[in-house]
């Protein structure tokens, strides 16, 4: 098919608040020789998403496209012959027409140009919609817990928010491994859906106390490890109530950059702490297509559900309201929330 000479995009002119979310009509984006183009069709939003607008993680230029997580169908393949010749691209089964998903930065537009390693097909029993919903928080979720701390059947573990994507996917692989689930979250409402997901304890922030119950819960010992994507708000009290050798696994910043911590800390409990990224965990095409397959099975065989919140429309207003209703901690999102192009 040809291809169009522009594409329309949420762009922000410069870091900000919600009111430099704009949407612009740009050239279509150079498509290099390894990448995979695709008609995107749906785009997950994510808290990674505010962090590149606020200027927490820094754009190299501006304007700069918003968002890294899509998916749609593809209409051109690589033509570099080092690339179709290479035998992980050749398991993955690409074809024009194929359902995709995507996990590149700066890809919220109508259609996008992805190295290939990025790209992960998408079986035919799951919808564009779902797979956009699951792929950042699905690949955070299995392999964090293959790799920043491997959760094993008897474990106790915390998950702060866990009613939010993100969580609710934790608590469900939880769940199916054996381990015992304890969640934060802001509402009785909230607390019912995280149970259903598989949390076995969910604490009410607002009017508990999460370290006193934690302790509680676990007879005074703590938990073997905590997934904390809350950040500052939560950070200092996670050292309360890990158990002696416990991994603290600080997944993101919702309420802010966490603050500055001594090594001298871990010294009390011989504290493990990581901050890691997904990207770090996907990084050769190996390991992407090793977590992709992992994680759409799980999708497949419906041990992971995906919960899609709401639907927004592909304009500078719907990406503005998706991510006012994302950051609102407390507020009444649950599941993912998605932006239909």
């Amino acid at each position: 098919m040809s291809l169009p000479s522009t594409v329309e995009a949420i762009t922000i002119p410069k870091t900000g608040g919600l009111e430099v979310l704009e949407k612009t009509t740009i050239p279509f984006p150079k498509v290099n020789p390894g990448d995979i183009v695709i008609k995107v069709e749906y785009c997950g939003v994510n808290f990674i998403d505010t962090y590149y607008r606020q200027g927490l993680y820094k754009y190299q230029s501006f304007p700069a496209i918003i968002g890294k997580e899509t998916a749609g169908t593809i209409v051109a393949l690589p033509t570099d012959e080092s690339v179709l010749s290479n035998e992980t691209f050749k398991k993955q089964g690409y074809k024009v027409g194929g359902k995709v998903a995507s996990d590149y930065l700066g890809t919220h537009a109508t259609y996008i140009s992805v190295p290939w390693k990025c790209v992960y097909p998408v079986p035919d029993s799951i919808s564009t919609e779902v797979a956009a919903a699951a792929l950042l928080q699905g690949l955070t979720a299995v392999s964090f817990f293959e790799e920043a701390y491997k959760v094993k059947k008897g474990d106790t573990i915390l998950v702060h928010t866990v009613a939010g994507g993100l969580g609710l996917l934790f608590a469900q692989l939880g769940r199916k491994i054996g381990a015992t689930v304890i969640g934060t979250t802001s509402s009785p409402a909230k607390a019912a859906i995280a149970k259903e997901n598989g949390a076995d304890h969910v604490i009410l922030y607002p009017v508990e106390d999460t370290v006193q119950r934690v302790l509680e819960l676990t007879n005074g010992e703590g938990v073997d490890a905590v997934f904390d994507g809350v950040g500052k708000d939560t950070f200092a009290n996670n050292f309360k109530l890990i158990k002696r050798k416990g991994t603290i696994v600080s997944v993101g910043n919702a309420s802010g950059s966490v603050d500055p911590v001594s090594l001298l800390k871990l010294v009390e409990k011989n504290t493990k702490l990581l901050r890691p990224t997904m990207s770090n965990y996907v990084y050769t095409p190996e390991e992407a297509a090793y977590y992709g397959k992992v994680l759409f099975e799980l999708v497949g065989k419906q041990e992971l559900k995906i919960q899609i919140f709401k639907e927004y429309p592909f304009t500078a207003e719907g990406a503005k309201q998706a991510q006012s209703d994302l950051t609102e901690r407390g507020g009444k999102t649950v599941g993912k929330l998605l932006i239909k192009v």
